[in-house]
């Protein structure tokens, strides 16, 4: 079953990922850390440990945020000349802190987007159809 119609109850996909709400019912339950998804949400019961993001969301950051600040630095070193330990005070803790503070957001999105579209690990079919 799809979960493509925002139906009653059920946040969008920028609600989401900025107030971490549970994608079946629109409670603040997604989360029990920082980080760290609720295995269940307390208010609808919903299976959150079903899904799994992995890794996802921190590859999407690394790439993203990693081609912003080679770009930034790139220019900085272009306009200004600074020695070599500027850059490495200056991109270093901004690269981390620009991920972290990233991290929560995007791994909430993937989580929604993957229940959105019923995403799930592959299944092989045998002669029949039959899932595997």
């Amino acid at each position: 079953m799809k979960h493509t119609e925002n139906t009653k109850g059920q946040p969008d996909l920028k609600q989401v990922a900025l107030f971490g709400l549970c994608p079946n019912c629109g409670e603040r339950t997604l989360f029990s850390g920082m980080l760290k998804f609720a295995q269940k949400c307390r208010s609808c019961g919903f299976d959150i440990g079903q899904f799994n993001v992995g890794d996802g969301p921190a590859a999407i950051l690394i790439l993203v945020i990693g081609g912003f600040i080679t770009a930034s630095a790139v220019i900085f070193q272009l306009k200004f000349d600074p020695p070599f330990w500027v850059h490495m005070l200056l991109w270093i803790p901004l690269t981390i802190i620009a991920v972290i503070a990233s991290l929560r957001l995007t791994k909430a999105a993937l989580l929604a987007l993957e229940y959105r579209n019923s995403a799930g690990e592959a299944q092989f079919l045998d002669e029949q159809g039959n899932g595997s």
